[in-house]
Order: structure tokens, then sequence, then C-alpha cells
């Protein structure tokens, strides 16, 4: 079943909240505001219902946030080094959002768009969003989708795609953040993770990749058999130091393009709510929550204190188009770019 509510926003236009709730009452809400996931609603072990992923109470107060909170970010998503890139000779210059680089498709990316909502049908939306040729510097005329569908084993599935005009390039991606405990239940440092991945992208102190893929074994990058994201996060390591906690992307295991493979699973031990992450995306971004505080009133009238949420963002590399070795993210006329990333809930 699907409701919709307009929300008045002077800044935006009208903002569509669109609720869809499957057969046993479970629920998502997903916001035009940068296609983004501004609720899910899902059981514990005692089939107790809590909304576990971070937002605000305004539905405006999503525009421009510093956390990027459950949107769709663009046209590329992640860094690129001091903004610049190249194709065919001819470098483009993006606006310098984070640091000395580009972050998200810069100040006025996808994420801060008020998408449109293209069809309803009785489990999904889909959302598209034009970005004009030379918007924040990017070359061509893009067409981004975004399908959210909900379905009654509690699994949200997340289409992205794309076509363009020009030679360009796309890195698309969700920017929610989860806590299985419930999304005002304070630090997520408790939750357990487990990834597919045994190696990792190192950085410099500005969170490029330095184009090195390195294993993750004997360092705090490993999560090849579950531990808790505070296990480590502490420990006197590069990568942690340069982002205060967890904020890099690990190289997916037996990565292949378009085949989709289960990466990630995250565990609440107090509620027994379970997340699995299936993609069809070379890398995936983890990153602790660690600079929430400052944000937006959130949903129960409180405000998120750093490490409250855990974003777990299935995406290209950062930096790929300064990258040769990384996996493309160069997307050309008559191309479509085409990814997948699966949210499945249980207990």
């Amino acid at each position: 079943m699907i409701t919709t509510k307009n929300v008045p926003s002077p800044k935006t236009g009208d903002i569509t909240l669109i609720t869809i709730t499957n057969t046993s009452g479970a629920s998502v809400v997903i916001s035009t505001l940068g296609a983004g996931i501004v609720e899910v609603n899902v059981p514990d072990r005692n089939g107790k219902m809590a909304d576990v992923v971070l937002g605000y109470k305004n539905p405006a107060d999503y525009l421009a946030d510093g956390p990027c909170a459950g949107k769709v970010p663009g046209r590329f998503a992640n860094r690129i080094a001091k903004g610049l890139f190249t194709i065919d000779g001819t470098q483009y210059h993006l606006a310098i959002n984070n640091g000395p680089n580009a972050l998200h498709g810069g100040p006025t990316g996808f994420q801060n768009h008020n998408w449109k909502v293209e069809s309803i049908f009785d489990n999904a939306v889909e959302l598209s969003y034009t970005s004009a040729d030379g918007e924040e510097g990017y070359p061509g005329k893009l067409v981004a989708k975004a399908t959210y569908l909900w379905t009654d084993d509690n699994e949200l599935k997340l289409h992205l795609t794309a076509t363009c005009d020009k030679k360009t390039v796309v890195n698309l991606t969700n920017h929610a953040y989860f806590n299985l405990a419930g999304h005002a239940s304070g630090t997520v440092l408790n939750h357990t993770l487990r990834l597919a991945a045994a190696n990792y992208l190192p950085t410099d102190d500005t969170l490029i990749p330095t184009g090195e893929i390195a294993p993750v074994a004997g360092t705090p990058m490993d999560f090849t058999t579950p531990k808790t994201l505070g296990k480590d996060i502490k420990a006197d390591f590069p990568a942690l130091n340069y982002g205060k906690g967890y904020d890099n992307c690990w190289v997916i295991d037996g990565y292949e393009p378009g085949k989709l493979r289960s990466i990630a699973v995250l565990e609440d031990p107090e509620s027994g709510r379970t997340l699995e992450v299936a993609t069809t995306q070379p890398g995936v971004q983890v990153y602790t929550g660690n600079w929430l505080e400052g944000a937006p009133e959130n949903k129960a009238g409180g405000r998120y204190s750093d490490y409250d949420g855990v974003a777990i963002e299935c995406q290209g590399f950062p930096d790929a188009p300064n990258k040769p070795a990384f996996p493309s993210a160069l997307l050309c006329p008559g191309e479509e770019y085409r990814q997948e990333i699966i949210f499945r809930f249980g207990c």
C-alpha cells in the first residue's frame, strides 16, 4: 500500500513523502528531496516496530544538511581530488566543498534537489532528476532515476540508472544512516559488522585514495569476520586518525560488473535486528557518523551525537576519474549507468 503527503517548502517547492507499507505492517518513507530514505519501520525479535534510519523532524531540514542523511548524492558520490578530472583532454573544474576536494557532487548536488515523481506502483516509486550540462562543473546533460521497491520480506530494493548526452562521470549511492536499535537510541558502536571485503583503499589525510589496494588482514579495517564497530575505532591507525573513525571504501570481494552479491551484514545484539546489504557496485564506503553532532533536530525532537548511525554506501571507488586502475566511472552517450542496492532487514 502506498500513501503520499505533500509538505510545503519555500526553498524547494512541495516535498512529497511516499509511504510504502507491506502486508506485515512494516513500512518505509521516501522523500522527493534528494530521493531520500527518511524512515524504515521494521520489527525486532519480539515483533516491536522501530524506525531504524536517522533523519529529521522537519522534512525541509534535509536540504543542504552536512550528513547528507538518507539521500542520493550525485553526480559523483564521495570525493574527487581537488575537484578536477579530465575527459578526452578537457579538464573539468568542480566546486570545492570538502577541504581541498569535491564531495557528493558539490553544494548543490543531486541530494539537494527535489526529484520528480515519475511513477507510483503498489509497492514502488520511481523518481527522476535531470542535471543540466555544466551543473556543478560536470559535462553533459544527465538524467538520473532512483526506483525504490519495498517487499513483503522487508527488503528495500534501490535501482539507480543514468543516461547522458555527452561523456561524463557518474557515481550514485544512497547515504542512509542506520541504527538498528532505533534511530534515536544512541551509539551504534555496539553493532556488529561483517564485510565481504579482504581489501580496502588507503587514503591521504583528505580522504582521497592513494591508488593502493591494501589488505585488511592484521589492521583495524578487517571486518571479514564480524566485530563491533567500536572494537578498533580508537586504534592509532592512519585511516581512523584521518576521519575520526571509519570513513573508508572497502573493495568488494569477487566483484563482477552487473553481478548482485551480498556484501555486508550489520546486527544489533540488543534488538536482534539485522541488515544485510547486497549490491552490484565494486565498493562500499562505511562511515560511522563521525560528524553527526550539529545535525538538524531529529525525528524524536532531540539531537544526534557522533557515532549514532552508520552509513553503508555501495558505490564506485572515490576519485575513480583520476585513478585509471579503478573501475571506470565514465558514462558515454548511448550507454546506461545501472546499479542495484538491496537492504534486507531481519530479526
